[in-house]
């Protein structure tokens, strides 16, 4: 690669994650801000003794550590405590989620990441160094809205067919944010059941794996749509959207439901857990639970949602509960038919 392509790929990347970044992110460590006034803190007993750490699995700059910051802010205010939000990631999020797991069940330690990270990597890795059905709980379910399909305007394709028909007579790599993630799983299901060899290209994160995308580098790839439009001015187009629904952003793009996709995966709208060790006091989760729905109607988060294009919000613990035990199975059998392995 050309010199003048190698500052173009870092100018880009840069202004990629400044925007993700400066947006929408606070500071790392969320504290009760001085002068200003807090909601009455709520009691629970014996908690919080220290600050509340909250894991995020990814690295800075996408809509889980977004969303953690956020929370984590509103959480400090809440509570009258300090939150510290810290990115551990790596590994498929193996190393965050690890961290919590083995983390005592008081309270003190959470973990913001992806569905795909906890509903499948129980089947998608044959040995994990913790038990995704034993060693933690969901304390809130943040929706993710849909996903956004992008590929280059170079490519000439404007549909998800036209880039299988493409697929099949071209090399091409779709970008992933993680191994075993939803765009990961949607290139594998479509190499089975269309005879295609779309190769999965894991990124750290959505930042670098949509600069490819407006570089060229990779053909498609799958991610949020904050994420994406921060090169969709860099000849990079939307050709279709996950789940049931258009985004509120790309109304004029058809889901991949629309454009007659058939399989049970692009149906399925993806969310970002948060979680706590198992054992954690139950009036602790159900303060952290409120915490979240709370923070939901705040003027922030409804800021949060418009820049991401997410039109629903977490639910109340119980109702969460309810939801983990109908969707959970559903996610896991599509990484079982499927057949992916990741180790």
């Amino acid at each position: 690669m050309q010199r003048s392509s190698r500052t173009g790929r870092r100018q880009l990347l840069a202004a990629a994650g400044a925007l993700g970044l400066s947006a929408l992110a606070p500071a790392a460590v969320a504290a009760t801000p001085k002068g200003k006034a807090q909601a009455t803190p709520t009691p629970t007993p014996g908690w919080p003794t220290r600050p509340i750490r909250i894991v995020v699995a990814f690295p800075p700059g996408g809509l889980t550590d977004a969303l953690a910051r956020h929370y984590g802010e509103f959480l400090a205010g809440r509570l009258g405590a300090q939150v510290v939000v810290e990115n551990r990631p790596g590994a498929g999020a193996i190393i965050g989620i690890d961290a919590v797991a083995k983390s005592p069940p008081d309270g003190h330690t959470l973990l913001m990441t992806t569905s795909g990270t906890v509903w499948q990597n129980r089947v998608l890795y044959t040995k994990l160094p913790y038990d995704l059905d034993k060693d933690l709980v969901p304390v809130a379910v943040f929706p993710s809205g849909p996903l956004v399909v992008g590929v280059p305007e170079s490519l000439g394709v404007r549909t998800y067919g036209e880039f299988v028909a493409y697929a099949k007579r071209n090399p091409a790599s779709m970008g992933t944010y993680a191994p075993g993630s939803y765009p990961h799983m949607l290139a594998d299901q479509t190499n089975r059941s269309e005879g295609t060899r779309i190769q999965s290209v894991h990124y750290r994160g959505e930042a670098p794996m949509w600069v490819d995308v407006a570089g060229g580098q990779l053909q498609i790839a799958v991610g949020s749509y904050q994420a994406f439009n921060t090169v969709a001015s860099r000849g990079v187009r939307p050709i279709g959207v996950t789940g049931t629904y258009r985004s509120p952003r790309l109304p004029e793009v058809p889901t991949l439901v629309e454009q007659g996709v058939a399989s049970r995966l692009v149906a399925l709208e993806g969310a970002l857990p948060l979680m706590a060790p198992a054992g954690t006091p139950e009036a602790v989760l159900q303060a952290l639970s409120r915490a979240a729905v709370e923070w939901a109607e705040t003027p922030g988060a409804a800021k949060l949602r418009e820049t991401f294009a997410i039109p629903n919000k977490p639910k109340h613990l119980a109702e969460t509960r309810r939801e983990w035990e109908r969707d959970v199975p559903v996610w896991i059998k599509v990484a079982v038919d499927l057949g992916v392995k990741l180790d």
